[in-house]
């Protein structure tokens, strides 16, 4: 399995920086996990292969460049995109973005194929397949209510927290799969903002290592992912101090395969 947190951060000379505004990310080239930049950050390639999206909040910064993808492919798609989501997720989706205010309801149109969007609705704790994938969603303890996840291919198994605070359901989903290659998890703000941190519902450095303890799988690479770009540094040198092994920081840009 693959993985690639897309960029949405660039220097003046167009090079890729560490700093992550928006979250997307690219399971194979071809099913992203949120679009907070999938409309930025994906290949010519990889625009002709996406066709499955999972939508984990309705969070500004996880669904962005959504509709500017489906508009940018509108005329191009034999297929239409697959948005796979909660119904709460769906509902909020045509509420509040794609309602023609905002942007058109993507869902009631067609080009010259059939129609551009569809709505594959998630039930909590249920596999589904998605693509070549088989995803399970469970809730998780944000702010507004969110999903995470294990993504199975039938080789590798990769768990995804999402935005989070402390929680218990992911980690019970988690340490009942049998086995664990890598576990993506937030950690959003410094130790020293953790009161903003708990009303947000997120975790800092402090959190996280709670968090951590309740992981029962050894030997999984674990990449800390939604840091705060005003906060970085400081979450980075705490993070660091956790000296916790096989913990890393993902890369926007680079691709990562088990």
């Amino acid at each position: 399995m693959k993985i690639q947190l897309l960029p949405s951060s660039f220097d003046d000379e167009g090079r890729i920086v560490p700093e992550q505004r928006l979250t997307c990310y690219l399971i194979d080239d071809r099913v992203a996990i949120d679009a907070g930049s999938v409309a930025l950050g994906l290949t010519h390639a990889q625009r002709r292969a996406v066709r499955d999206l999972i939508i984990t909040h309705p969070h500004i910064d996880h669904i962005a460049t959504l509709p500017i993808l489906i508009d940018d492919l509108f005329a191009a798609l034999e297929q239409p995109l697959r948005i796979h989501a909660t119904a709460e997720v769906i509902e909020q989706l045509e509420r509040d973005i794609f309602n023609w205010t905002v942007y058109p309801r993507f869902s009631e149109l067609c080009n010259d194929h059939g129609p551009v969007m569809e709505y594959v609705p998630l039930r909590l704790n249920e596999e589904t397949a998605i693509a070549h994938l088989r995803v399970t969603p469970v809730p998780v303890n944000h702010i507004v209510s969110t999903i995470g996840m294990v993504i199975a291919d039938g080789k590798t198994t990769l768990a995804f927290s999402s935005d989070t605070a402390e929680t218990d359901d992911f980690w019970d989903l988690v340490n009942r799969t049998p086995r664990l290659d890598a576990l993506l998890i937030e950690c959003s703000f410094p130790n020293s903002m953790g009161q903003l941190a708990a009303a947000s519902k997120h975790l800092t450095p402090a959190t996280l290592a709670t968090e951590l303890r309740k992981l029962r799988h050894r030997n999984v690479d674990i990449f800390i992912v939604h840091i705060k770009p005003m906060y970085r540094e400081t979450v980075l040198r705490e993070i660091g101090a956790l000296t916790i092994p096989r913990l890393h920081i993902m890369e926007p840009g680079r691709s990562y395969e088990w």
